[in-house]
């Protein structure tokens, strides 16, 4: 499951493929393939939902098991996580359905601006699915706004339909994506740790900042995702560039495994979106 790179000395094994689990993910292989032989054999732009990095990695397989190269990922914005694919064959003429909102809030004297998940909140409480919405993006420099990547039907519900979220009310505008400010996240701080060893627990404890035996609970609970996989094997290994989801705790990113301590223990760096 995981492979070395070999560049100018030995690196750090990466996780490897890991082909789709259930009958979800193997739909979503078979589509992709689908779209793009329809592209390619009619000479028509075709493209996906938005989809979450897990999917991104098995749309990828699923676009070389096609032999399909005219293709790219668009989130809307240069960050994005969630992203669709837009297999365009040479001059063919593009139809993205890729829209953005902008949402403008204001709350009520006193009242906390809504967060990242009130936002979700609401958009699914219009009836959309996931897949229609990419990233709901919070810009720190201009509070009480936000912008939503969504399918263009799924931005005309929103700007139809969405009044309020959480506490606040709200107003919504169609957002050119040729005239976005910068929605870079900016510098994350990065933290390191050492570690006993690269297994999900003791990986998982650091992070969190708690026991082996908290993070362990966790996990066996269900509650943590590696690459939107769950996993209830406290053992796992780990690897550099794992994403970790812990539901109610937040998500982690593995960035990098620095060497180890002089009493041999695996030194990690990490960050929290």
């Amino acid at each position: 499951m995981a492979r070395s790179i070999d560049d100018s000395g030995a690196r750090n094994p990466v996780r490897g493929f890991i082909p789709p689990q259930n009958d979800k993910e193997r739909f979503l292989m078979r589509h992709i393939e689908d779209l793009a032989r329809t592209a390619e054999t009619r000479g028509i732009p075709k493209y996906s939902s938005f989809l979450s990095d897990r999917e991104q990695v098995l749309a990828k397989a699923a676009l070389s098991k096609a032999g399909c190269s005219c293709w790219r990922l668009d989130g809307g914005h240069p960050d994005a996580e969630r992203q669709l694919v837009a297999i365009e064959p040479e001059d063919s003429w593009t139809d993205s359905p890729l829209t953005c909102v902008r949402l403008e809030c204001r709350a009520a004297p006193g009242a906390d601006l809504p967060a990242h998940k009130d936002y979700l909140g609401s958009l699914m409480g219009l009836a959309l699915k996931r897949e229609a919405l990419g990233d709901i993006v919070l810009p720190p420099d201009t509070p009480g706004t936000a912008y939503v990547f969504a399918l263009e039907p799924a931005a005309r519900l929103i700007c139809e339909e969405l009044c309020q979220v959480g506490r606040a009310e709200v107003s919504c505008t169609l957002q050119p994506l040729d005239e976005l400010p910068d929605l870079s996240p900016g510098e994350r701080l990065v933290r390191t740790a050492a570690v006993s060893s690269l297994r999900l627990d003791a990986v998982l404890a650091a992070m969190l900042h708690c026991s082996r035996g908290a993070a362990a609970a966790l996990i066996e609970a269900g509650r943590v995702e590696i690459n939107h996989l769950p996993t209830e094997n406290v053992h796992a290994p780990v690897y550099e560039g794992d994403i970790f989801t812990v539901r109610g705790k937040g998500r982690f990113a593995l960035t990098g495994l620095s060497g180890k301590t002089r009493k041999d223990r695996q030194i990690v760096a990490f960050f929290q979106y």
